[in-house]
């Protein structure tokens, strides 16, 4: 068997000079390095990683932490085999990030297999903490359901209540877009239509020309990183705002604006769980990320700013624990233990596994509003921890009773 199968291959040990270090954990990034949700997660993610692991050392000399990272090139099979990997030989406890849903659905059942640990921040689909959630898997930064209810809500009360879909065809974009639709039909609005499109397309003319003739108000983009930065610049082209229907960037980050500009993104209605420029701390963080990244120009997201937060709460658990070598008990302690940290403050996890935290209904905003790099937002609402995430008795996760 090959080493590590399309495996950007990094090992980086961080320990605070002890030889005897009283407890140690190996983690993985498992992300996308070179294709679609790079600029997402991916390299970015890696350095939040690293940033955590360092500021937790900092304070807790008596760990030692050894990091890796690895590209699972959108592809379950490859994401798959370098979990077992992983897990089997390389011995690592704690594998996260995972952008891309069909990904991580393989990773979060062979996590549960070998009772290591699984935390989500990069992938969506809210099924993570629904029909298919274990007791290994924790679901960190967002989901389809609260960008559904966020976004799909909003736009909805304020009279964009006819939608056409262009959603990727995978695992997350239908996920995306049934949690989508249902907040929509539920609010009064109607889905006129839906087009699937394949992974990391190029062109969607075909696709833009039956929701331009679809009159739907909205056309929600249930796709993500590459995919909605090409939608939103060929609708451009074809004049669809300018016609009179809206697009919806059911998930849009940091990275897509700055590669998209404001003038073609001004407008657009989002929801996020951490935004680079909303306070003190965050823009602190940002800057240290920055130089860390080598990329002045680039901006982190929630995705990577999630990847730092769950790493930080997971070690104050092994901490607890003094061991990481049970996924079961580490994920247990963790749900135990409140969880604080400088990115998104206060907060909990559910049995279920889906991190509590507040999210932000946001637009972009146009070009002579902006007063610096950076800075893309307006918010319109701040959506309170206990409202932003599915309730817990929806969601049919099989480690909720009643």
């Amino acid at each position: 068997m090959k080493r590590l199968l399309g495996t950007a291959a990094l090992a980086v040990v961080l320990a605070a000079g002890t030889a005897q270090a009283q407890t140690s954990v190996k983690i993985g990034v498992l992300s996308d390095m070179s294709s679609l949700y790079s600029d997402i997660a991916g390299p970015g993610s890696v350095v939040a990683a690293k940033m955590a692991i360092a500021d937790f050392i900092a304070k807790n000399p008596g760990v030692k932490v050894e990091l890796i990272s690895g590209d699972h090139q959108n592809k379950a099979d490859v994401g798959s085999q370098l979990a077992n990997q992983w897990y089997d030989v390389d011995k690592v406890d704690l594998i996260i990030d995972t952008p891309n849903s069909g990904v991580a659905f393989a990773v979060s059942q062979i996590s549960a297999t070998k009772n290591k640990l699984f935390i989500v921040s990069g992938a969506a689909a809210s099924d993570l903490t629904g029909p298919k959630c274990n007791a290994n898997t924790i679901h960190w930064t967002y989901d389809t359901w609260m960008l559904a209810n966020g976004t799909g809500k909003a736009l909805v009360k304020t009279g964009g209540d006819t939608w056409f879909f262009l959603t990727a065809d995978y695992a997350f974009g239908h996920s995306l877009e049934r949690d989508t639709a249902a907040a929509v039909e539920k609010d009064g609005g109607k889905v006129l239509g839906k087009v699937r499109h394949p992974l990391n397309t190029n062109d969607f003319s075909s696709f833009l020309l039956q929701a331009q003739s679809s009159k739907a108000k909205i056309i929600g983009l249930a796709n993500a990183g590459g995919d909605t930065i090409n939608a939103i610049k060929a609708g451009a082209e074809f004049g669809i705002v300018k016609g009179g229907q809206k697009f919806a960037g059911l998930l849009v980050f940091a990275s897509d604006v700055n590669a998209l500009g404001l003038q073609t993104a001004q407008g657009l209605t989002l929801t996020e769980t951490w935004y680079w420029d909303l306070n003190d701390a965050n823009r602190a963080w940002t800057k240290r990320w920055q130089a860390e990244r080598g990329a002045a120009g680039k901006f982190p997201t929630m995705v990577q700013a999630g990847v730092y937060s769950g790493i930080t709460h997971y070690l104050k658990s092994v901490v607890a624990l003094k061991s990481g070598a049970d996924g079961k008990a580490v994920a247990a302690k963790m749900k135990e233990m409140p969880t604080d940290d400088p990115l998104f403050g206060k907060g909990t996890i559910r049995a279920d596994g889906r991190k509590l935290h507040p999210a932000y209904l946001l637009e972009v905003k146009a070009p002579a509003e902006s007063k610096h790099p950076g800075d893309f937002y307006k918010v319109r609402a701040t959506i309170p921890a206990d409202e932003a995430f599915r309730p817990l008795k929806e969601g049919g996760c099989p480690l909720v009773s009643g």
